[in-house]
């Protein structure tokens, strides 16, 4: 990778960390969530306790790590953040439980992701605060018991129907997040346009809010996009017509589907007659991974009723067909 585009990445990740709101007051939307975090926290304050192990469930770019973020600020702790992905050896997992310090908040990103060896070496870190490690194999081996300080995990996940039962049921607290009103989402959109000191006009922020996929990060995405196209013309204001070229530059059309999103439709119409289909035929005429078509694309064309899941597999709807056939005129 070269080191332009090193640059790039970390000065998007400091845009996003920009953008991230810190604390529940600048947080918008997931109501009932904040409520019951802030029952949490201000029992465990109460008590000088360490908060119960907390584990967010939702789809991509709701706002699961913007929250751990803001719990670590609450509390005081510091956060230390990895991933399901990262911590593939149960010495990895050992080295990250062994520096932590008193108070200090572990987030696990994709916590679906652990193996069940690295899972076993979880359950008594979150119940006992101890870490045990069997040193040697067989008749010889021995287990060397560490105690680890008081601590806090909060894990996110997209799925959280591949978690196991024995791993959920020690989380103290397990919230699901939502997907977001469009008048949250414009709400959001007004918040970052004046971070990232760009104007807008509100005909422009309720089409960003319509194409969000009913998610900040992808809202903020687009908002960043327009943002760069209005510098580059020369603009003063992200409005419509600048919005109608950004979405033919992005392949994003009125429902907030892109390129990849109608392949599918496309798929299940011209390849298997509107479905049902199973998900790894899908991939397979795709060309993505089963996981990404599950926990990316899939769940948003649910939400608006264009596919539905059946114990045959997936198929379009009513409606889904219609969409796919009115984009396969529109490519002729």
């Amino acid at each position: 990778m070269s080191e332009n585009n090193i640059q790039g990445q970390k000065e998007e990740r400091n845009w996003e960390n920009l953008l991230r709101p810190g604390g529940f007051d600048e947080y918008i939307g997931q109501d009932l969530v904040k409520r019951s975090l802030g029952i949490i926290l201000e029992a465990a304050n109460k008590r000088k306790e360490s908060i119960d192990h907390i584990l967010f469930y939702g789809q991509a770019g709701l706002g699961k790590t913007t929250l751990a973020h803001i719990v670590a600020k609450e509390t005081g702790g510091n956060l230390k953040i990895t991933s399901g992905p990262a911590i593939e050896k149960t010495g990895d997992l050992a080295a990250i439980l062994t520096n932590l310090e008193k108070g200090d908040i572990l987030f696990i990103d994709e916590i679906h992701r652990l193996n069940r060896m690295i899972e076993e070496i979880l359950y008594p870190a979150m119940e006992n605060r101890s870490l045990n490690i069997v040193l040697g194999k067989g008749p010889s081996a021995r287990t060397l018991s560490i105690e680890l300080p008081p601590f806090s995990l909060i894990a996110a996940t997209t799925r959280i129907d591949m978690l196991s039962g024995p791993l959920r049921s020690r989380f103290g607290g397990t919230f699901r997040l939502d997907y977001y009103s469009l008048s949250d989402i414009a709400e959001i959109i007004k918040r970052s346009a004046k971070i990232l000191n760009v104007n807008i006009d509100s005909d422009a922020i309720k089409t960003i809010a319509e194409v969000s996929r009913f998610t900040p990060r992808t809202a903020n995405r687009i908002l960043k996009r327009a943002r760069d196209l209005v510098q580059v013309k020369n603009e003063d204001t992200i409005n419509k017509n600048c919005l109608k070229e950004l979405f033919e530059v992005l392949e994003i059309d009125n429902l907030g589907l892109e390129y990849q999103d109608r392949r599918i439709l496309s798929i299940l119409k011209d390849q298997f007659g509107g479905g049902p289909a199973g998900i790894g035929a899908i991939s397979s005429s795709l060309g993505e991974e089963k996981s990404v078509i599950e926990s990316v694309y899939e769940p948003y064309l649910i939400k608006i009723g264009l596919i539905k899941r059946t114990p045959s597999g997936r198929a379009l709807t009513d409606k889904g067909l219609e969409y796919a056939e009115k984009c396969s005129k529109n490519k002729k």
